[in-house]
């Protein structure tokens, strides 16, 4: 549909680039000044018989004042409009020039007879500027009047005037305007590439073509008499397809049966609070009037998603349901295997913390993505950097020698400082080679240039439980590294790693504590480092009041989920005890005090971030070593615990469903405020609904909408203040939008009189299907929906006598009562000829491994031939198996520009010849 209303309009555009019209160019003021002057001459001819001279001289005089002051009056309204209408042709100059006195005479006359002012007397010297002052002026004159528009003849389009009863009676004038603003680009170039490939021929080793670009930019505005209006908005560089707008709209008169006529994007707001229409639409609209019946009926397609809020006491309350498996990764990291360690122990008494470390001073290094190189320097990250000996890889103690018998991190807390101090790896450049025998790199060191620090604005710490917590989440190919200073408990000062303000200046490298590396995966030695236990709700902003969250198991054998484990009575540490309480987040009530209450323990930068919007568990692994410390029965806490959680990757856990159980879900308010996010862009103007109780607010008197930053703001305190439950319902552009959306409806509006109207609307909205297997969870729909509405308001005087009758108050103003009633049905559906929904198709089930593709292959076990085979434990023991050799061969050997030297029986053997897939499958 779309397309085809592009190529409409655009077949439109060309007719009216391509017409060529005689321009009729009448200036009505001009012409009726010309016949009143030549009235005037005629009076003046008849009456000078009858008149003597005097009076002919006095009737000029008349004349020439009542000429000049239409003149000036048509010229000054001309002014007002930013035009000017030139001189009337019967208005005449003469130039003479005296050779005798060497003087130039000007006289002016209307028509030959008649002259209006005196000789005016030039010299040579003062003609010439009153000629460059007069031409100047035109010049000016003339520029004004194109930057105005007025000249017909500017711009790539003139405006046209097509005469004709029909066309003004159809389209309201015969002016059609056109206004192409934009750009328009086409590149072309060759590309030739050569690639230097033995296996290819030659003649196939090098490639040219023809490059060709094309930018199109264009704005076309225009409208054809005083009903027709066309707006085109086209550019190929759009990220998304609704950046590109094509509206016509045609607007009928009052007395009119058509009202409006709207094709490309359309909108269909709906005045009612059950049913709300649509904004991001495209597709046709008519509007007709049949005496008192309004009928709007839509064609379209949907472009839109909408989303609602809600909103009690101006706080947006919002339910989460998050599964254990979606922790935030990349985000948050401990800054050593002493902090891992030790983070249950210093949580076990919320809510005091029993740590002895605060750190005082951290420098927080990633990889330097957006090229910013103000506090950049050179970096070498190592993973055993501060570590004690029992954190460091076996093969590795031996490098990192001597070791402190103390388990706090610290540059001498093993050799690994020192020994990379002695090397010759302050130059960026000979770290590979210097560390090559002594280190694997990405996983014991990572060096980065020109690595960025990040300012204390982009990363929080916890000083005295050891983690940052970055404000966004880095990519799987960024760096991680920090250098920190804290002080113990007895006064001690330790630092791990080099801060800047230590000896080292650009360009010689930093040596820093690496947390994360290119490679982070569970065989990293440093993937403990990433904290697991932190959950994102998706706001900023939580509130204490009325949050709620628990812990939730799905039970199979009951089907519903639970906030505890349904086990034995043997379980006497898990038995009658939730969730929360077993994972540490119950241990307070509300007033502090320790003693469970069945509630979330909302403590603020130990349990939650409020203003990120993160639930963080005082225990280090929650689904894993914590829940299986309390069960006694270890083969039953096999069956519950999900250590692999915290031994894979998210995806890798997130395939095992037999212990993928646990979800994180509750509500929260978010912080009380009268500017409410919609969590909503490109929302288009008109497309934000706002309800309080059952009455829909007025925008810019109740409320104001910032579309651009997808924000709401109250500004009638009175709602807020009363508690009235605020509803906000808010449409945007679908960024990605896979499913084609189809809405036609018809809204019908009968008006009995100002104060009675009725009305009803239809409204149905279905999906295309994407493929003929539809899964479950993503059924396209076929909804609809009807519903009536009517309002009646009426004056009141007696309202207004019962209010004046309050003491203190005076009025007189008439009150007005407005009822108001609505009913709607919805009726669910589905698109498709039987309503299937699939679970699974297995299409992934197969694997296809080709017998081309050698690198496929894997090495076979050996065959079982007797036990002695199988007991040896050296290379023997694969001698059973079968010998395979995979070759390649170059088709050039197969052609005629096969090497001179190679010969027929050179390519006959078994380990040279073509083998075709006749050969091995003769059936196909």
């Amino acid at each position: 549909m779309k397309k085809a209303l592009s190529y409409i309009l655009t077949f439109c555009f060309l007719v009216l680039f391509l017409v060529v019209t005689a321009r009729t160019e009448v200036d009505i003021d001009k012409s009726h000044l010309e016949e009143a002057c030549f009235e005037q001459l005629n009076f003046l001819e008849t009456d000078t018989l009858t008149t003597t001279k005097d009076k002919l001289h006095s009737k000029q005089e008349m004349y020439k004042k009542a000429m000049v002051d239409r003149y000036m009056s048509i010229d000054s309204s001309r002014k007002e409009k930013k035009e000017y209408i030139g001189t009337p042709s019967i208005y005449k100059e003469s130039l003479r020039y005296d050779y005798d006195s060497r003087r130039f005479y000007k006289e002016t006359h209307i028509s030959d007879s008649y002259k209006l002012s005196n000789y005016k007397v030039y010299s040579l010297e003062e003609y010439v500027k009153y000629d460059s002052k007069r031409s100047l002026t035109d010049y000016w004159r003339e520029k004004s009047a194109e930057d105005a528009g007025i000249n017909n003849h500017s711009g790539l389009i003139p405006e046209l005037n097509f005469g004709g009863k029909l066309f003004d009676a159809i389209f309201g004038s015969d002016k059609i305007i056109i206004k192409p603003q934009g750009s328009f680009e086409v590149n072309l170039g060759v590309k030739t590439s050569n690639v230097e490939n033995p296996a290819l021929p030659e003649n196939l080793r090098s490639n040219t073509m023809l490059d060709f670009g094309m930018r199109i930019q264009m704005n076309v505005s225009g409208s054809i008499g005083d009903r027709l209006k066309l707006d085109f908005n086209y550019n190929t560089e759009a990220t998304f397809d609704f950046q590109n707008n094509i509206k016509v709209s045609y607007d009928g008169k009052e007395d009119d049966i058509i009202q409006e006529i709207e094709a490309g994007n359309v909108s269909l707001p709906l005045s009612g609070t059950l049913i709300n229409g649509g904004q991001n639409l495209f597709g046709f609209k008519t509007k007709l009037k049949f005496g008192k019946l309004g009928v709007t009926t839509l064609v379209s397609q949907q472009k839109g998603e909408t989303k609602v809020m809600n909103l009690e006491n101006g706080a947006h309350k919002r339910e989460f349901d998050i599964k254990a498996v979606d922790y935030e990764a990349n985000r948050h990291f401990f800054l050593s295997r002493y902090f891992v360690d030790n983070y249950d122990k210093a949580l076990e008494r919320l809510p005091l913390i029993n740590s002895k470390i605060v750190i005082n001073k951290i420098e927080v290094w990633v990889t330097n993505k957006n090229s910013n190189f103000l506090k950049a320097r050179n970096i070498v990250a190592f993973t055993d950097l501060g570590e004690a000996r029992k954190y460091i890889l076996p093969e590795n103690i031996s490098k990192s020698t001597p070791f402190t018998s103390s388990d706090l991190p610290s540059n001498d807390g093993n050799g690994v400082y020192e020994n990379m101090r002695a090397k010759d790896i302050r130059e960026i450049s000979k770290v590979s080679n210097n560390l090559a025998n002594y280190y694997t790199t990405n996983r014991d060191y990572e060096k980065i240039e020109n690595a960025r620090m990040l300012s204390s604005s982009e990363y929080s710490f916890n000083e005295k439980l050891g983690y940052i917590s970055l404000n966004r989440a880095l990519n799987s190919d960024e760096v991680l590294a920090v250098a920190y200073e804290y002080t113990n408990r007895d006064g001690s000062v330790y630092q791990v790693g080099e801060l800047t303000s230590d000896a080292q200046a650009a360009p010689n490298s930093l040596f820093l504590k690496l947390l994360k590396g290119t490679n982070l995966n569970p065989k990293m030695p440093h993937w403990p480092l990433m904290m697991k236990n932190i959950y994102n709700l998706g706001t900023y902003g939580a509130s204490a009041e009325d949050f709620n969250l628990n812990v939730m198991y799905r039970d199979d054998s009951i089907g519903t989920n639970l906030n505890y484990l349904s086990l034995p009575v043997s379980e006497t540490k898990l038995n009658g005890k939730i969730l929360l309480s077993i994972m540490n987040l119950d241990r307070l009530n509300k007033q502090l005090d320790v003693r469970p209450d069945g509630a979330f323990d909302f403590i603020e930068g130990l349990t939650i971030m409020s203003e990120r919007g993160r639930v963080i568990f005082p225990v280090l692994e929650p689904f894993g070593s914590a829940l299986k410390s309390k069960f006694i029965n270890k083969i039953l806490a096999e069956k519950y615990v999900f250590n692999e959680l915290y031994e894979k990757t998210k995806s890798e856990a997130e395939l095992l469903t037999d212990k993928n159980k646990f979800t994180l879900e509750g509500s929260f308010k978010s912080a009380e405020n009268s500017e409410i996010s919609l969590n909503n862009t490109n929302i288009k103007p008109g497309a934000v609904k706002v309800i309080a109780g059952s009455r829909e607010l007025v925008e810019n008197i109740d409320y104001t909408v910032n579309y651009a930053m997808g924000k709401v703001k109250i500004i009638n305190q009175g709602i807020l203040e009363s508690g009235t439950p605020i509803s906000i319902s808010s449409e945007s552009n679908s960024l990605l939008s896979m499913q084609t959306k189809t809405l036609i409806g018809t809204h019908l509006d009968y008006k009995v009189s100002d104060d009675l109207a009725f009305g009803a609307s239809v409204l149905h909205l279905s999906e295309s299907p994407l493929t003929r297997k539809v899964n479950i969870g993503n059924e396209p729909i076929a909804n609809t929906i009807w519903g009536v509405n009517g309002s009646y308001s009426f004056e009141s005087g007696f309202l207004t006598k019962m209010v004046d009758a309050i003491p203190f108050i005076d009025t007189k103003a008439k009150s007005k009562v407005t009822v108001d009633a609505e009913f709607a049905q919805f009726l669910p559906g589905h698109n498709g000829k039987v309503g299937n929904a699939y679970i699974d198709d297995f299409e992934g089930s197969k694997v296809m491994i080709s017998l081309k593709a050698p690198y496929s292959w894997k090495l076979a076990s050996t065959p079982e031939i007797d036990s002695h085979v199988n007991s040896l434990t050296d290379l023997s023991s694969g001698y059973g198996r079968a010998k395979l050799a995979w070759y390649t061969i170059d088709p050039v050997f197969y052609n005629s520009q096969r090497p001179d030297d190679i010969t027929d029986s050179d390519l006959s053997g078994f380990a040279t010849r073509r083998v075709f897939n006749s050969e091995i499958f003769p059936q196909q």
